[in-house]
């Protein structure tokens, strides 16, 4: 379902109300400076005023200074912090040129400033992208800039919710635009952006960008489904009064005081899981839903017993979010029952502090005094550190291909809880094999996995784990990882933080290796020239290498020429002789002419490679 926002003050002459925007604005978030934002308003406004009598229009059309209040009230919904939304009121009016960034540096800051630089970044990001690809598919650019927004999140997260806020309003905005505008629009939104806004737990942008996006690019998908729910809209909504009584009846009998109402049904939700599951519209459990709010964890608990009391409950269709909460920290606890006239009921439980952070995600933790991000929160900190695991198994990987695979696991949001044989909970993505397991509980047991159990019975190392189950990983201490693990056919990696570990194995033991094989080469020609025994790291040094292993792996890789680590060393040890008097292969040597004058020759051979040994100097004839 497609959220409807309230429109903006308007006076009599059709201009907007600003002091009606602000009164609405501080309804939201008290604590924001009325005077600032004024300021900020003022500003973006006679700096569109001017750059219309110059005739600088951006190329859309839209009003730049109409947009900024959009962005900014969004942000307000989201209690965002003061310099957020003067920099959502002004950003427009940079991104259209109309604003200069050094002239909002010096009227409001440079923490504003550093804000809407950020944002710009990310909007380049937009003008990159082919809107006929799609991220889910890997396509190399879209991975590549959905990393650099990462970067720029782990900065200042506050850059990521001013985008998304942006692009919220830029989706609502395009329903008047032409085909190709739309596509292009919805198409970024759905790959880029409502990921984004799942990944930060911000639950109702999240599902208004899918929806709309989702409304045109399957345009007749979303008309049907649409209007399915339109159909049994009234019948639907008598059905829920009717529970929503009854719950909250047996509810306050238990001592318990909840806010239950029906919950707002999402199209392309509905949608996905009627492709994913093969099922009919008649089938979705969520179609009919309740959430309910109780105050505190163990009413959550409670509740959920005197849900299943009532109404019997759908075997395999209860999750526990709140014991195991999803990656982007959702906490909630959900069951389907058959509810009365045998109808299927979807019920939510969690409580009010859960809601807010399903709502509000990452705003709901990540609170800002000044240019300082409050991190007391471990929500602040385990999002923070998602973003630079990806960011560091990308660099691990030295490809682009983890990172696409990484994302795709993480926007995903079906997890597999299982447990080590200590009762620990180990987090994976759906599919996960015990080998996943193993170099997710620590890289030396992955590397020295041999095998493993699963509820103590034995199972192949690609088996797909379930949640629940307990694993034990049986290792060797000569064990090493196999290049077949790397073998995607083969099924026994899913995640690229295993397919990292392994690489960088690899990785390693190619450079040892190549340090054994250079030591050796080099070792085997000194005693050959009979030179005395020589000090490496000196060598090294003289090669302009950090160490003699280094010096090692490189003439071992070939990176390095024989004669010239052999000439380095001949310097140190017998340094009178120097680069001229030994060059035991030469870099170019003139061919071979029978009958030259003064020439050495050696009958019976010809074309043969000939040099003077520079201990001796023979006379021609």
């Amino acid at each position: 379902m497609v959220q409807v926002r309230a429109l903006q003050p308007i006076n009599t002459d059709g201009s907007i109300n600003l002091e009606g925007w602000l009164d609405h604005v501080l309804g939201m978030v008290p604590a924001l400076d009325r005077d600032a934002l004024r300021k900020a308003c003022d500003y973006a406004r006679v700096a569109e005023q001017q750059a219309n009598a110059a005739q600088n229009l951006w190329s859309e059309g839209t009003s730049s200074y109409q947009t900024g209040l959009e962005i900014a009230e969004i942000l307000a919904d989201l209690k965002l912090d003061q310099e957020s939304l003067v920099a959502a009121v002004i950003y427009r009016g940079v991104r259209e040129g109309k604003i200069q960034l050094a002239d909002v540096h010096r009227q409001f800051g440079p923490v504003v400033a550093k804000l809407i630089a950020g944002v710009l970044r990310m909007a380049a990001i937009s003008t990159s992208l082919n809107p006929r690809e799609s991220l889910v598919l890997g396509s190399q650019t879209q991975v590549e800039n959905l990393r650099k927004m990462l970067v720029a999140m782990v900065d200042d997260v506050r850059v990521a919710l001013i985008k998304l806020a942006e692009r919220t309003c830029a989706i609502r905005a395009v329903k008047n635009a032409d085909d190709d505008k739309r596509h292009r629009v919805a198409r970024e939104v759905f790959d880029i952006y409502a990921p984004l806004a799942h990944r930060l737990g911000i639950g109702h942008i999240k599902w208004e960008l899918e929806d709309l996006s989702f409304r045109y690019l399957e345009p007749e998908q979303y008309k049907q489904i649409a209007q399915l729910l339109h159909e049994r809209r009234l019948d639907r909504e008598q059905y829920i009064d009717n529970v929503v009584q009854q719950l909250r009846d047996e509810l306050t009998a238990a001592g318990i005081e909840p806010d239950i109402d029906g919950r707002a049904k999402h199209i392309y939700s509905i949608w996905r899981k009627m492709q994913k599951k093969g099922l009919l519209f008649s089938q979705i459990y969520d179609v009919r839903a309740v959430r309910v709010l109780v105050p505190e964890v163990r009413d959550c608990y409670t509740a959920l017993g005197i849900v299943h009391t009532l109404w019997r409950h759908i075997p395999k269709e209860f999750d526990d979010y709140i014991a195991n909460p999803k990656e982007n920290g959702y906490r909630s606890l959900h069951t389907a029952v058959i509810g009365p006239e045998g109808k299927v009921l979807e019920v939510q439980i969690r409580t009010k502090a859960m809601h807010e952070e399903a709502e509000l995600g990452v705003c709901a933790h990540w609170r800002y005094k000044g240019t300082d991000v409050n991190s007391g929160s471990d929500h602040y900190e385990e999002k923070i550190a998602w973003l630079r695991q990806v960011l560091e198994w990308h660099e691990e990987l030295g490809d682009i291909g983890g990172l696409a695979e990484q994302l795709r696991v993480d926007i995903e949001p079906d997890r597999v809880y299982v447990f080590t044989p200590d009762g620990h909970a180990i987090d994976l993505p759906k599919g996960a094999t015990p080998l996943d397991f193993a170099y997710r509980v620590h890289t030396e047991i992955g590397h020295n996995c041999r095998g493993a159990k699963v509820n103590g019975r034995i199972v192949p190392l690609n088996y797909s784990l379930q949640t629940g189950e307990q694993v034990e990983i049986i290792t060797s201490k000569q064990g090493s990882p196999s290049r077949d693990w790397l073998n995607p056919n083969l099924g026994y990696i899913t995640t690229s933080r295993s397919r990292a570990k392994i690489v960088h194995w690899f990785k390693l033991q190619a450079r040892d290796q190549n340090v054994a094989a250079g030591k050796a080469m080099l070792e085997r020609e000194l005693a050959r020239l009979d030179l005395p025994p020589v000090d490496f790291d000196k060598v090294a040094e003289k090669a302009n290498l950090k160490s003699a292993e280094d010096m090692f792996a490189a003439l071992g890789a070939g990176d390095l020429r024989l004669a010239h680590l052999v000439n380095l060393a001949q310097q140190l040890v017998e340094p009178e002789r120097g680069q001229d008097q030994l060059e035991l292969i030469p870099r170019r040597s003139a061919p071979y002419k029978p009958g030259k004058r003064g020439d050495v020759q050696i009958q019976g051979v010809g074309n043969l490679l000939t040099q003077m040994a520079g201990c001796c100097q023979p006379l021609p004839g």
